[in-house]
């Protein structure tokens, strides 16, 4: 059975969690008869994957799954042979080969006739099929990048050069947290669409939707909750709705906290809190099995540990960071924010160019040491 994240995407660009004028802005740009080619940009959970499905739809037409290609630019960080991995996937027959994956064509662009559909045929997002005018070549391919972010500044210039000279047919759509990591020769060939976290209001009556046609009730307070504590990420709230509802736990607010407490990295907060009190590197001699042994506690210990148990890339740590010092829970001043905010960005940039993740958290944490 299809969870409830599944069973409520949005099949219309009209059903989506966005500003209004953002949705004219995607059905202005897919009705175009030369569509612009995209970079969404956004925090986590406010729809861009949905929004590119909807575009694809929209622009390729019903067989749109058969020629919407993806690349996740995240998999190929610390990736033996990256390099390889994403020539192959932009040019399938080899570095020699002048055939690309934006350069190629596709029947169905030119007659969704020839191909056979099933009857659960979603409906194309603007209400209407696409029909371009005469004079213009139908697009046969999506090429997606997700967190295209992560490509870093050696593949941007392959896709721009792409961009340029291969993909008469076809459209290219990024996806980004952070669209100033792509380069501006990539951004200024591409429309910006920004997509604000979601507001309180809008998740409160997307759950209340879902309980609805899912015939919940008691319901109120929990979704309340989970406005909260999700603080604009629509898909985590509807993940622990269904969560919560299916072990009936819906009006128990004290299993909520429990539960978020337990899934949450209060661990990152807490060693920022050891390094603003100058305890990076905390020795203590505990008994483990027996024996004392010296164990390493304060900010690394912290992350030694998180690292190990929850599989954390020392890019998820400083994007942890990141999020505690600006959602104004902790009470810093701005010239004190300011600061943090610079250390992490100096090691973010050190990050990309170091094979050693840990090394380069400790001189951060070092760093916010010293700012005391």
């Amino acid at each position: 059975m299809p969870s409830w994240l599944a069973q409520s995407t949005p099949k219309l660009f009209g059903d989506l969690a966005v500003p209004f004028p953002l949705i004219e802005m995607l059905e202005k740009a897919t009705a175009q008869s030369n569509p612009p080619h995209l970079l969404i940009a956004g925090p986590s959970g406010v729809g861009k994957s949905t929004i590119v499905k909807l575009v694809a739809r929209q622009l390729l037409g019903p067989g749109w799954q058969a020629t919407t290609h993806v690349l996740q630019a995240r998999d190929l960080l610390g990736k033996p042979g990256a390099m390889s991995v994403f020539e192959a996937f932009l040019r399938p027959e080899g570095n020699t080969s002048s055939d690309t994956l934006a350069g190629r064509t596709s029947l169905d662009a030119f007659d969704q006739s020839m191909s056979v559909y099933g009857e659960d045929i979603d409906p194309p997002p603007s209400g209407v099929e696409r029909t371009p005018d005469k004079g213009y070549l139908p697009i046969s391919r999506l090429i997606v990048v997700e967190d295209a972010d992560y490509l870093g500044f050696k593949r941007q210039p392959y896709l721009r050069r792409m961009m340029e000279t291969t993909s008469t047919t076809s459209r290219f759509i990024f996806t980004a947290k952070s669209p100033s990591r792509v380069i501006d020769a990539l951004r200024s060939r591409m429309l910006q669409i920004r997509i604000p976290a979601t507001s309180r209001s809008k998740m409160i009556f997307t759950l209340n939707s879902i309980c609805e046609s899912k015939e919940i009730t008691n319901y109120s307070k929990a979704i309340e909750d989970i406005a909260f504590i999700c603080g604009g990420n629509l898909r985590k709230a509807i993940l622990l709705l269904e969560l919560l509802s299916s072990i009936d736990k819906l009006d128990d607010r004290k299993y909520l906290q429990e539960l978020v407490n337990s899934t949450t990295n209060s661990s990152v907060q807490h060693a920022l809190e050891e390094a603003l009190r100058g305890r990076v590197h905390l020795w203590r001699w505990e008994k483990t099995g027996g024996k004392n042994r010296r164990i390493l506690k304060g900010s690394m210990g912290i992350i030694d540990q998180i690292m190990g148990t929850q599989s954390l890339m020392p890019e998820d740590i400083l994007s942890h960071l990141h999020r505690i010092i600006t959602d104004g829970r902790l009470l810093f001043d701005d010239k004190k924010i300011a600061s943090l905010l610079v250390l992490i960005a100096n090691c973010e940039t050190k990050l990309k160019r170091s094979i050693h993740g840990r090394i380069q958290l400790e001189r951060l944490f070092h760093n916010i040491s010293n700012l005391t």
